[in-house]
């Protein structure tokens, strides 16, 4: 393994979040010029291939993974295509756990799931049910997340105070997410077209 390619599997990994120079460097053993020189020949290889869609961007004292400006006309055409629109049951559940404890970062989402959640995060925001509220105070000024008037009407709540009482679904939260409300909203809004092409195939 190079160091450019270990630098690329962890921008890939760690998300939106992006990573920061001084932690990088301690993960890969290397003074931070060593680092940040690996860092730009990372960028600069990117940029020089016409045929590579990726990019780092460097926000503050971070580095982020991220597409070329080119591609977000064929990004967007995606987000809203009908192919795309289910949702798998980790976006669901990361949706869930966003509602529930807005406002929220990636890292805290990623700690209550057990698991990544970079995709989801991305494909809830590109969905627009998602998006940024803010940013953490302190380093690293990690962005944090809340649902958008969207996800009100795609769910068709008033207010979020008719989800569920929180305070009573704390304890499922730790052992199994409370997922009822989006799964049978979210089944209910998308069985129908499924159901009229099975009449129409009968």
């Amino acid at each position: 393994m190079t160091t450019v390619s270990q630098i690329e599997a962890i921008l890939f990994v760690v998300g939106d979040e992006g990573i920061g120079l001084e932690e990088l460097s301690s993960l890969l053993e290397l003074s931070t010029a060593k680092t940040y020189e690996a860092l730009t020949i990372l960028k600069e290889k990117y940029q020089a291939d016409q045929d590579c869609a990726m990019n780092i961007l460097e926000v503050g004292n971070h580095f982020v993974l991220s597409t070329k400006k080119k591609f977000a006309p064929l990004l967007k055409k995606y987000a809203q295509s009908p192919l795309s629109n289910s949702l798998s049951q980790a976006a669901l559940e990361t949706l869930s756990i966003v509602a529930y404890k807005q406002p929220i970062s990636r890292v805290e989402v990623d700690e209550i799931r057990g698991v990544q959640s970079a995709g989801s995060m991305q494909k809830l925001v590109a969905r627009q049910l998602i998006e940024e509220k803010g940013r953490v105070d302190g380093p690293g000024r990690a962005i944090l997340y809340g649902t958008t008037a969207y996800f009100m009407d795609y769910f068709g709540l008033r207010s979020l105070d008719e989800l569920p009482d929180i305070h009573q679904m704390e304890e499922e939260i730790a052992e199994e997410l409370p997922l009822d409300l989006f799964f049978d909203r979210y089944k209910e809004l998308n069985e129908e077209p499924a159901a009229e092409e099975t009449e129409e195939t009968e």
